[in-house]
């Protein structure tokens, strides 16, 4: 045998049996007197202004949060067994490490725990969100909820008959164990997809994550369960409607990533574009902005999306939909902030186009109708034809 091996077999023995000098570190062992929790986190209180931007959150939407959680790990124990902390120190550990992008390290010496303490609550604490604002934050849209939405789009955005803007991002992931190449997207890293549709106050109406990087927009959308609602017909949206003279149907609106379905329009291709296409494009385009928004606004609050996630896949999509349920939370309560307005980092498109392929007929007649009406005296915009 080889006697390198040999000897780099030995040492990991003794590194193995090496007793730990402490039960509890020095450092963790003074979590109560000069941990963050204890020293910061109450200074914080004092000042809106610094614990909004500590945490991303006012504090009263702090404090009704905590209640909220502390009701979930009440009804399910499981949650946080094994752990001694009170709800509102794990969700301040939580929200600095979601909003700072920090890593567990310095958790560590932050609020002083243990690493492997610190990898092991912060995905239960994100389950846990999941679970308790998923109800109020994402619920099924009703009937009434879809045109209150499509009314919104219309004086918002001038699109008429809009119940979302739909855009898929690819969310960077240190290569996953014996993945392969499932997560290795066309941009050349490692990804999980996030696929949202977005309402015109870039609020999330639906998340789907967790799909390999690998894998285009449309096909994540396929594979989706609100496509195989849609195709079953079972959302409740609203029937097409005449607005003026055209009749329209309710719609989301894409890019060239996605298929041309009843229910999503998509751009028509570059080539040879007439004056009534472009018009459609750009109107199409505004009100697909409200999505990139959304992204904007959620990478820009939730700086953990701003690096590769070095954590197992399911935590990673655990993290993701905290990140996404967090931003609704926030979005009603806080508003928005100019700070979380200035760029979009950290989140990828997923920008490869679908072809526009045959389609159904009835899918290329109401796109037409869209440029029509985008081109009708009822449906027109003055600044449009300066705008293509």
């Amino acid at each position: 045998m080889d006697p390198c091996v040999v000897y780099l077999a030995y040492k990991y023995i003794i590194k193995k049996r090496r007793k730990r000098r402490w039960s509890v570190h020095p450092i963790n062992s003074a979590r109560n007197l000069r941990g963050t929790y204890y020293t910061l986190h109450k200074e914080l209180r004092r000042d809106n202004d610094k614990f909004f931007n500590y945490y991303r959150m006012s504090i009263a939407s702090f404090d009704e949060l905590c209640e909220k959680l502390k009701n979930t790990f009440n009804k399910d124990r499981e949650l946080i067994q094994g752990f001694a902390f009170e709800a509102e120190e794990m969700l301040s550990m939580t929200l600095r490490y979601l909003g700072s992008g920090c890593t567990y390290t310095e958790l560590h010496y932050s609020y002083r725990l243990g690493v492997t303490t610190a990898s092991l609550l912060i995905p239960r604490v994100c389950v846990a969100l999941w679970r308790t604002l998923q109800e109020e934050c994402f619920p099924v849209p009703t009937e009434q909820r879809w045109r209150q939405i499509a009314q919104d789009f219309a004086e918002r955005a001038n699109f008429p008959n809009c119940i979302g803007s739909i855009d898929g991002k690819h969310c960077r992931i240190i290569a996953p164990a014996h993945s392969g190449s499932l997560n290795y997207n066309y941009k050349n890293f490692f990804s999980i997809v996030l696929l949202a549709i977005a309402d015109s106050n870039c609020c999330f109406i639906y998340i789907d994550v967790g799909s390999y990087g690998k894998e285009s927009d449309s096909m994540v959308f396929r594979q989706c369960s609100l496509f195989r609602k849609l195709e079953e017909d079972t959302l409740h949206i609203p029937k097409p409607e005449k607005v003026a003279e055209t009749t329209l149907p309710y719609v989301l609106v894409g890019d060239e990533a996605f298929g041309l379905t009843n229910n999503l329009m998509r751009p028509y291709p570059a080539k040879n574009l007439t004056e009534k296409r472009r018009n459609f494009n750009y109107r199409l385009s505004r009100a697909r902005g409200k999505v990139e928004c959304s992204f904007g606004i959620l990478t820009n609050k939730w700086r953990i999306l701003h690096r590769p996630m070095n954590v197992m896949g399911e935590v990673a999509v655990s993290i993701i939909k905290a990140c996404c349920i967090l931003h609704n939370f926030v979005r009603v309560r806080d508003g928005i902030r100019f700070e979380d307005t200035l760029t979009i980092t950290g989140l990828h498109d997923n920008d490869r186009a679908e072809p526009e392929g045959r389609g159904r007929k009835s899918a290329y007649k109401y796109r037409d109708a869209f440029a029509d009406y985008f081109s009708s005296p009822a449906g027109a915009v003055p600044w449009q034809n300066t705008n293509i």
